[in-house]
């Protein structure tokens, strides 16, 4: 009996498709189309965070705090040496006057230059109890009518102690061209005895504190004067004569 037994193959039938869920609320019309509402599954994106700052920045930060309080520091320190300088040696300008002015030449030559020389005696005081000056090399006195010099020279090399006063004797020479105008509004003014003069000063001086030279300044300085004459080979009389100096580092 075993021998006439069949065995007939089984259909395995195979799962149907699964379809994708349909939100709720979807309208019967999207029914039809599952594909339509399929949507990939969502994915949280999370920020990465850095667990330090950048570095650069700050860097940049504490360069220039760094930078700030050297130069803070060092203006400090600047303040506090000069404050010091200043009470111990007590800096005073020098001063200057002009004691008296002759001209040993003033004319007219044939080409219309105006030639003129000068010499002038000047008094410089040194105030100062615990500094020495050096006038150095490079100094220019110039005597000017209005916008025009006159004649000009030079102040001697020489040391002025502490406390000294020193009398100088300057020559002032110089030949001005085109200068009939000039020689006739110069003549006119003589004839009201008060003709305006400048006297004008730049001189280099190095400060000597102690036994210590310092680098040069300038000296700078201008006298307004008011003679009464341009008389040649004649005592001129100053009838006034106001000065102001400055120093220039």
């Amino acid at each position: 009996m075993a021998d006439h037994q069949k065995i007939h193959p089984v259909a395995v039938q195979e799962a149907p498709p699964t379809l994708p869920l349909v939100p709720p609320g979807s309208s019967n019309s999207d029914k039809g189309n599952p594909m339509q509402h399929y949507s990939p599954p969502f994915r949280r994106t999370i920020p990465e965070i850095h667990s330090k700052p950048p570095c650069r920045g700050t860097c940049c930060c504490k360069c220039v705090c760094w930078t700030v309080s050297l130069l803070i520091l060092l203006l400090i320190v600047i303040g506090v040496t000069g404050g010091i300088l200043y009470l111990m040696f007590q800096p005073k300008l020098p001063k200057y006057s002009i004691d008296s002015l002759k001209i040993s030449d003033f004319r007219l030559n044939f080409d219309m230059s105006l030639y003129a020389k000068f010499d002038v005696k000047i008094t410089a005081n040194n105030p100062n109890k615990k500094i020495g000056i050096y006038y150095e090399k490079g100094s220019h006195l110039s005597v000017w009518y209005t916008n025009t010099k006159l004649c000009q020279g030079l102040l001697p090399r020489f040391y002025q102690g502490h406390q000294n006063t020193t009398r100088l004797d300057v020559a002032l020479t110089g030949q001005t061209q085109y200068a009939n105008a000039l020689m006739a509004a110069l003549q006119e003014q003589q004839q009201t005895g008060r003709i305006p003069l400048d006297l004008k000063v730049d001189v280099p001086v190095s400060i000597k504190l102690g036994k210590l030279k310092l680098r040069k300044v300038w000296i700078l300085g201008k006298c307004v004067l008011i003679v009464d004459s341009l008389s040649a080979n004649n005592l001129i009389s100053i009838r006034a004569n106001t000065c102001k100096f400055r120093l220039k580092l």
